[in-house]
């Protein structure tokens, strides 16, 4: 008895948890960012997929001052790319939520308050 052919379609399915993009996502925030400064969280991300697409929310922290706009811009752009390529999805929105700014004068040893 001959094996009959099966379409490609019809012999299953992969699906990618949201809690595995959200990982994805997470970690190409991190790699956005130029500098992370040291004692801050790593990027969070809340992922919702439907079918092929991942809609992302990352929050992160930033060093201040900076450009926050070019280092959000950024998030977005790597987020999109690497879940397209990790996951196959593709990303039409990625909200970046700044959660606090940490200011560089303070992390360098600034002690009490500047009069």
């Amino acid at each position: 008895m001959a094996a009959e052919r099966v379409a490609a379609a019809e012999r299953g399915a992969t699906t990618i948890a949201d809690r595995v993009v959200a990982k994805i996502a997470a970690k190409a925030a991190r790699e956005a960012l130029e500098g992370v400064p040291e004692g801050t969280p790593p990027p969070h991300a809340m992922v919702v997929v439907h079918h092929d697409t991942a809609r992302v929310s990352v929050s992160l922290e930033l060093d201040y001052p900076g450009d926050i706009g070019r280092q959000c811009g950024a998030v977005r752009r790597q987020v999109v790319k690497r879940v397209r390529a990790l996951a196959g999805m593709e990303v039409p929105e990625v909200a970046v939520q700044v959660e606090r700014l940490h200011s560089v004068h303070s992390r360098h040893g600034a002690q009490g308050r500047i009069r």
